[in-house]
């Protein structure tokens, strides 16, 4: 079963400095059928208005993925933390038993374009921490590069879930293929261009639930930049 989430039939708002759409349930948008997808609890497309951002907030007992698509974000946080994360990096923030965090946009001219991505974490309460590393795109061109992974293999980030998140790049007719095993979820999103899964298609910003599925392949219908969960 693939069920395919239209870009335009997404929840949000426009807050003039936060252009904000939600997979799932967020904030004051609620959808019954759209509150997670396996462990995967937020999926969160923003676009930032320079010179905006989030002040400091709280946040406890998830594992938060920053994926920029366009422009790059300055966090801090409580632990120490000051970093820019831009586009190719793997960011992973665990706020465990609390964390406070701001995320700025780091140019004054430029917007920056985002995905938020939470999951459920497998224990509650444990350490804050966080984590961040660099994917040469030269590491994801006609192929999937796990950038988290439970247990940090390959180089990629680790996050306390059951959960691995791959990047590809893929030019038209480029295909890549992932096993799910049985009991398995599956999550695509597409961050630019347009695919096909399992022949069908996805135009950017459309994401996509598979469940009951042994194999997915994605190809490339225009040039494009896709993730994909492989969930609990």
């Amino acid at each position: 079963m693939i069920d395919i989430r239209p870009f335009d039939s997404l929840g949000g708002a426009n807050h003039g400095w936060l252009d904000a759409k939600h997979h799932f349930s967020f904030a004051s948008y609620h959808d019954d059928a759209r509150v997670h997808w396996g462990n995967l609890r937020v999926w969160n497309d923003d676009t930032i208005a320079p010179k905006t951002g989030f002040p400091p907030h709280p946040h406890r007992d998830m594992e938060i993925i920053t994926y920029i698509l366009e422009g790059a974000i300055e966090h801090k946080d409580s632990l120490g933390t000051g970093s820019v994360i831009r586009p190719g990096d793997g960011q992973r923030m665990s706020a465990g038993s609390g964390i406070r965090h701001s995320e700025g946009n780091a140019s004054e001219t430029d917007p920056v374009h985002l995905l938020q991505i939470w999951i459920l974490p497998a224990q509650n309460g444990i350490t804050p921490g966080y984590e961040q590393k660099s994917f040469p795109r030269e590491e994801k061109v006609g192929k999937l590069r796990v950038i988290a992974s439970p247990d940090g293999r390959d180089g990629s980030v680790t996050i306390h879930q059951d959960a691995s998140l791959y990047v590809a790049l893929l030019e038209p007719k480029q295909q890549v293929t992932h096993s799910l095993a049985d009991g398995r979820y599956g999550w695509l999103q597409v961050a630019r261009g347009s695919v096909k899964l399992n022949a069908k298609e996805l135009k950017q910003g459309d994401g996509a639930a598979i469940e009951n599925e042994k194999q997915v392949t994605i190809e490339g219908v225009e040039s494009a930049e896709v993730l994909l969960f492989d969930l609990a």
